[in-house]
């Protein structure tokens, strides 16, 4: 129980950790720190400090041995060591759910699929799927020459855009929704390429790809490369091309983005994750990037309501935007409405299981582009329509988009 004790101890040293944390009541094996974590946070959302005096109001501590135990857990505290903490209060947790998930499993006769999803699911909760881009890089740095193995706000790089949306607000959500094969990830990585150069912090994560896959589509889109050559560089890629690489991995390199690629993360886990980083780089101030909605774990199950649940977590991500001073950006599927009509341009109601979005988002971007359902067309450009815009116009804004590369950019240049 030491961990546990050092865990709640340092949040009483240290408030913001309670909801900076991943933590749960279920992660303590204790009762009585089940029941004294959501007191904890109990105060905490009514916005009241918790220490000794406010504890000792609202928890009979005659059940934990008194005062004392509070300066008890109060010795165990350490803010330096809180990350290695909450690890191993995460590590504990999964051992004995991974025990009790075996026992169920044995009594009630789980097939080999119920077994194997349920101890996938239990091993998704995680704090160790951070790359940064450098990280990340240095793995393909040799890739052409190896065999292949198996106020403002945040500037956009879109002239146009900028100027209707003055670039992506602190404590402003953004919603960029689009059909899938409309470009949504090129997208964004395209606008967390243009923070990262201009001295933000984007901080990416990628729930439905891994950071492998992001790195190689920023690769090909910095470098003017169809991402295909990418499978195999050494063999695909042009004397030209390899004599660039270093440049493009230079260009990257000076971004800083941060990649979590952790599956099913929560709205609290990319809280932490985010607090964290923004205690490691002071100099930079930090935009969020998440890809993309419906594929976020809402905190509550609400018995399988996909309204409720999406309502939730665009509610958390507009609370995370204004907690944080940051700009969130969030990537959203249409749904297949859009295919049923004569003119296929997005509508807002086409937002997959909307909920509050619509309400929650200061800026709702649609993506659309002619060429996918009309090849011959004349309009080749990649189409940004501004359908919402809390605090300017709307309106369309066109951007030259190459699909084979990622590339996108001014329609004048």
């Amino acid at each position: 129980m030491t961990i546990e004790k050092a865990v709640l101890g340092t949040m009483l040293k240290e408030n913001y950790l309670i909801s900076d944390s991943i933590v749960r009541p279920e992660f303590f094996e204790d009762p009585r720190h089940q029941a004294l974590f959501r007191e904890m946070r109990v105060l905490q959302e009514n916005r009241t400090v918790v220490d000794m005096i406010t504890i000792s109001t609202a928890v009979n501590l005659e059940a934990f041995g008194g005062i004392s135990y509070l300066y008890d857990l109060q010795s165990y505290a350490s803010a330096k060591k809180f990350d290695d903490y909450e690890q191993l209060l995460l590590e504990q947790w999964k051992e004995r759910e991974k025990c009790n998930i075996l026992t169920r499993a044995k009594e009630e006769d789980w097939s080999i699929q119920q077994v194997t999803t349920a101890l996938d699911q239990l091993n998704e909760a995680k704090l160790d799927d951070h790359f940064s881009i450098s990280m990340a890089l240095s793995e393909v740095y040799e890739s052409p020459w190896q065999e292949n193995k198996a106020v403002q706000g945040v500037l956009s790089g879109l002239k146009r855009l900028d100027q209707m949306t003055n670039g992506f607000q602190a404590g402003e959500l953004t919603v960029i929704a689009a059909r899938p094969s409309m470009g949504k990830t090129d997208v964004m990585l395209h606008f967390a390429k243009e923070a990262g150069w201009r001295s933000f912090l984007p901080i990416i994560f990628s729930i439905e790809m891994p950071y492998e896959r992001i790195v190689q589509r920023m690769i090909a889109s910095t470098g003017r490369i169809n991402r295909a050559k990418l499978r195999n560089p050494k063999d695909n890629l042009n004397s030209e091309q390899k004599k660039n690489w270093a440049t493009v991995i230079g260009r990257l390199s000076a971004t800083d983005i941060q990649i979590f690629d952790g599956a099913r993360q929560t709205v609290a886990e990319m809280r932490a994750k985010t607090r964290k980083l923004v205690y490691q780089f002071p100099e930079r101030k930090p935009i969020i990037f998440i890809d993309y909605l419906t594929l976020i774990r809402p905190e509550h199950h609400y018995g399988g309501n996909l309204h409720l649940q999406v309502s939730e977590i665009s509610r958390q991500l507009k609370v995370l935007a204004k907690d944080m001073n940051c700009p969130v950006v969030l990537l959203a599927q249409l749904n297949r409405a859009v295919e049923q009509r004569q003119n296929k341009r997005p509508l807002m109601s086409d937002i997959r299981e909307s909920g509050s979005v619509e309400q929650d988002a200061d800026v709702i971007l649609f993506l659309y582009r002619d060429t996918y359902y009309h090849p011959d067309s004349d309009q080749k450009h990649l189409e940004l329509l501004v359908a919402k815009n809390r605090n300017g116009p709307v309106g369309v804004v066109s951007a030259n988009y190459n699909p084979f590369t990622g590339g996108i950019d001014d329609v004048n240049h």
